[in-house]
This record gives C-alpha cells, structure tokens and sequence, in this order.
C-alpha cells in the first residue's frame, strides 16, 4: 500500500485524519507519517504494512472486527 493509496482509502471512506487513524488503531503521528511516505524524526521512507492495507480493504468492505459478530441461536 502507498501513501496516495492510503489518501485514497481515507477519501473514500469519508474520513478525517483523526478518524482514520483511530479506525486503523494507531496514532494520528503514525497515520500522518504513513500518508507522507515518510518519517518525521529521521526522513526515512515509512509505508503502511501489508496488514494495514488489510485493514483498510476490511473496512471499506464493512467487516466488523474479529470477534464482534452476533452468535446465531440454534
């Protein structure tokens, strides 16, 4: 996942930076970095992992996470 690909997910989704980042569970500093390419404190190039990208596709899909689904009653 890339950067303009994470933009692109936060666009569709509607979301704000805040908010993106609390869906994805990190720190808006993480997510903003993710969406820059790069690292703040050293300049390095950073990009969302494979698990973020996920994430994302999860969401966008409307998953619930792991474990939050109603049981149906037999």
């Amino acid at each position: 996942m890339t950067p303009a690909d994470l933009r692109a997910w936060q666009a569709h989704m509607g979301l704000t930076y805040d908010t993106a980042a609390q869906a994805l569970g990190v720190s808006r500093s993480t997510y903003a970095e993710w969406v820059a390419g790069k690292s703040r404190t050293t300049g390095k190039p950073v990009a969302p992992s494979r698990t973020v990208a996920l994430a994302c596709a999860a969401l966008a899909a409307g998953l619930e996470p792991w474990g939050h689904h109603p049981i149906a009653a037999e």
